[in-house]
C-alpha cells in the first residue's frame, strides 16, 4: 500500500510540475521590454483630469518615459476599446455594459466626469505612437476569438513595441497558435483572497497556473502581494520564468518584490525611471 501511495504521488506531482511548466525557450523580443517601469492603465489621477485608460494618462506616462499597461475589450459592434471594467458603473456612472454597447454609444460617457472619453485601440496606440513599450491585458470573459480578432487587427499596423497579457488562457492560447511570435503572459492572483467572484474550480486552475502547459507564456504577471504562492515560486525559482508584477503602489513594496519579480507595473507613485 505504501508503494502505491508513493507512486501515486511521484505521479501527481509530475503531472503537477508538467502542467505549469512555462515556456522555457526565451523570445528574444524579451530584452526590449526591460529597464523600464510600467504605469498602470498609464500615468493616470482619476481625479484631476488624466483618468486611468484615457490618452491623458497615456501622454503623460510618455513624457516620463515609463512603459504602459492598459486593458482592451471589444463593444457589442466588436471594436476594440480601452477600458477595465466590464461594466461602466464605477468609471462612468451608467450602470451599462461594454459588451451591451456599439461604440458610438460609448461616446456618450466621459471618464470620472472629466473631459476624456473611452477610446478605442487605435486611439490608444496613435498616441503612445511606440515611444514606450505596452502591456496589453485583454478584457475576455468567454470565448477568445473576437477579442482577440478585433485587438491583434489593430496591433497587427503598430510599429511600437508591445506584448499582450490575459486571466483567459485561451486567449494566449489564440495568440500562441495565430501569432507566436507575440510576446504573451499569464495573468493571475489569489482568487479566494481576493474575493472574487466565480467558479471555485475555475479560480483554483488559474490561481495555480495548471493552464501553462497549454498557454505556454513567456512571463507570468502575478499579484505581488501572493509573490509566495507554490506555483508562481516554482515557475520562477526551477523554470527561471520572467516575472512581472502587479499592482505595486510604492517604494516599499517595490523593494519587497526585487528578488520575485523582473518587470514592476506600477500606481499611485513614481518611482525611479530606470531599473
Amino acid at each position: 500500500m505504501l508503494i502505491e501511495l508513493c507512486i501515486f504521488v511521484t505521479v501527481l506531482t509530475v503531472l503537477y510540475l508538467l502542467a505549469i511548466m512555462p515556456k522555457l525557450r526565451r523570445n528574444p523580443e524579451r530584452t526590449r521590454f526591460e529597464g523600464r517601469y510600467y504605469a498602470h492603465r498609464g500615468l493616470h489621477d482619476n481625479k484631476n483630469g488624466a483618468p486611468e485608460n484615457s490618452l491623458g494618462a497615456f501622454r503623460a506616462a510618455v513624457e516620463k518615459g515609463y512603459g504602459i499597461e492598459l486593458d482592451v475589450q471589444i463593444t457589442k459592434d466588436l471594436v476594440a476599446v480601452v477600458f477595465h471594467d466590464y461594466n461602466l458603473r464605477r468609471v462612468c456612472g451608467v450602470n451599462k455594459k461594454v459588451s451591451e454597447l456599439d461604440y458610438e454609444e460609448l461616446l456618450e460617457y466621459r471618464l470620472f466626469n472629466s473631459q476624456e472619453r473611452i477610446p478605442t485601440l487605435r486611439e490608444a496606440l496613435d498616441c503612445i505612437g511606440g515611444r514606450v513599450p505596452i502591456i496589453v491585458e485583454l478584457k475576455i470573459p468567454w470565448s477568445p476569438d473576437n477579442t482577440c480578432k478585433a485587438a491583434a487587427k489593430e496591433l497587427a499596423g503598430y510599429n511600437g513595441l508591445y506584448c499582450i497579457e490575459s486571466f483567459n488562457p485561451f486567449g494566449l492560447g489564440w495568440y500562441k497558435k495565430h501569432h507566436p511570435e507575440i510576446v504573451r503572459g499569464q495573468l493571475s492572483t489569489d482568487f479566494f483572497k481576493e474575493k472574487i467572484e466565480g467558479s471555485r474550480m475555475q479560480y483554483f486552475i488559474l490561481k495555480h497556473l495548471l493552464f501553462n502547459f497549454y498557454t505556454k507564456p513567456d512571463f507570468i504577471a502575478y499579484q505581488h502581494k501572493y509573490k509566495r504562492e507554490l506555483s508562481f515560486l516554482i515557475c520562477r525559482k526551477l523554470y527561471k520564468a520572467w516575472t512581472i508584477a502587479w499592482t505595486i503602489e510604492s517604494e516599499k513594496d517595490m523593494e519587497s518584490c526585487k528578488d520575485y519579480f523582473d518587470l514592476f507595473i506600477f500606481e499611485d507613485f513614481s518611482p525611479n525611471r530606470n531599473l
